[in-house]
């Protein structure tokens, strides 16, 4: 028998929630076939099968939250085992199994005999992501944490009971009330109302914005720019632009070359706080925000700076395609200097995007709207944007912030200035 496990995702990454077996027992498995897809804060992914064989077991449900390295399913290499009608036989198998799932949990009951390091001790304790989340806050070490779950999952009330007990022992009768209360689901007294549970990826969207809201000193300040000429230039080569490329001309590649020149000009823009420092990124991954069904997601261009108008386009269009059709990478995730957000996709006039942590500067696009404009002594009706930077005031200040968008308005009124500055 062999054991399919949840692999290393990245180094941000150390569970995630299994959204659907592709295979159930009884199915033949190849060596490298996928067999179910895991749902992580940042994108799902399909875990494959290093084993041929015939899956016989599944040791975790759909919805449950699994950690990195911990046993899923158990795979009969010999190819034998039949589904359920023969699950007696796989039985006296899983009793030798046994001990490895007891090992795997116990480090929360023999914690005190371990001489692991936290670091890898908190990847061998099976714990919910609330329950790690509470015990980084009260500073608990989770492998001293006694639990009542027979599997040795660690569960909220759990850290609760440590925290108040003046000794680290197990106390069911303080826990089970909690264990009641957190399993219970919300209840609405009205036929009009619908519940429905939060996704891993949302739930996580939402924790990560108010937490920027309350770590960051954000403010947002905005600008107008005049079009005429960007659209002025996309009319006369976008069949061109098509022929030679096979790919349209956007306003994307104009906004990235314009905030990459900005950048230039005001490098605090491009980087990002660790602790009482300040790292000045000398590259240019620009992230890209993008809507899909189940969130917003920033997939990232890479060395932007050193692409042409034609391959940002075409990155982008590819990541967008991805990310549509759920197969982003963490690789296509992970990183990024800075954010560009556009609002006026969905006809958005004006908002005040949120840092896309740990970068300290956002740029807002919105919708294109013709107004008339003072043109000299003239008014004329031109295409114009609102634009909104917010910026973490902690190291930017409005000066700087300012000063960026009035970059990028001079760079996109005259987009000659593109070729030199971006």
């Amino acid at each position: 028998m062999a054991e399919v496990k949840v692999p290393e995702l990245a180094e941000s990454i150390s569970e995630g929630s299994i959204a659907q077996w592709l295979k159930q027992p009884g199915d033949r498995v190849e060596k490298g076939e996928y067999v179910l897809e895991l749902e992580t804060d940042k994108v799902n992914v399909e875990i494959i099968s290093d084993y041929t064989g015939t899956l016989t077991e599944l040791l975790a449900e759909e919805g449950d939250t699994v950690q990195v390295g911990q046993s899923i399913a158990i795979v009969d290499e010999n190819g034998t085992a039949a589904a359920a009608p023969k699950a007696e036989a796989p039985k006296t198998e899983e009793v030798k199994a046994e001990p490895v799932k007891a090992e795997q949990a116990a480090p929360a009951q023999e914690a005190p005999k371990a001489e692991t390091k936290e670091a890898s001790s908190t990847q061998q304790v099976i714990a919910s992501p609330a329950a790690r989340k509470l015990a980084r806050e009260k500073g608990i070490d989770l492998t001293q944490v006694p639990v009542v779950d027979p599997l040795g999952r660690v569960r909220v009330q759990d850290v609760e009971a440590a925290s108040n007990a003046p000794v680290p022992v197990a106390a069911p009768k303080q826990a089970a009330p909690a264990a009641k209360q957190a399993a219970a689901p919300v209840e609405v007294n009205d036929d009009r109302i619908e519940v429905v549970k939060m996704t891993r990826r949302r739930q996580t969207i939402a924790k990560r914005l108010v937490q920027v809201q309350s770590e960051a000193a954000m403010l947002t300040t905005f600008n107008e720019v005049d079009l005429s000429a960007v659209m002025e230039l996309r009319s006369r080569h976008k069949d061109s632009f098509v022929k030679a490329n096979d790919v349209k001309l956007g306003f994307m590649s104009f906004f990235t070359k314009a905030v990459i020149g900005a950048l230039k000009k005001y490098p605090l823009l491009n980087a990002e706080i660790k602790g009482d420092h300040i790292l000045k990124k000398n590259f240019y991954d620009i992230g890209v925000a993008v809507s899909t069904d189940e969130g917003l997601v920033v997939p990232v261009v890479r060395d932007a700076d050193r692409k042409s108008f034609a391959e940002i386009e075409q990155n982008i269009s590819d990541l967008a395609v991805k990310a549509r059709n759920n197969k982003l990478g963490l690789s296509d995730l992970s990183g990024g200097t800075f954010t560009i957000t556009n609002g006026g996709t969905f006809g958005s006039l004006l908002s005040t995007p949120i840092l896309n942590a740990p970068q300290v500067g956002i740029l807002g696009m919105h919708t294109i709207k013709t107004r008339p404009i003072a043109v000299g002594d003239q008014i004329e009706n031109r295409p114009m944007m609102y634009l909104a930077l917010s910026y973490d005031h902690r190291i930017v200040d409005g000066k700087e912030a300012v000063g960026f968008l009035v970059a990028i308005k001079d760079m996109l009124e005259d987009p000659e200035q593109l070729l030199l500055q971006g």
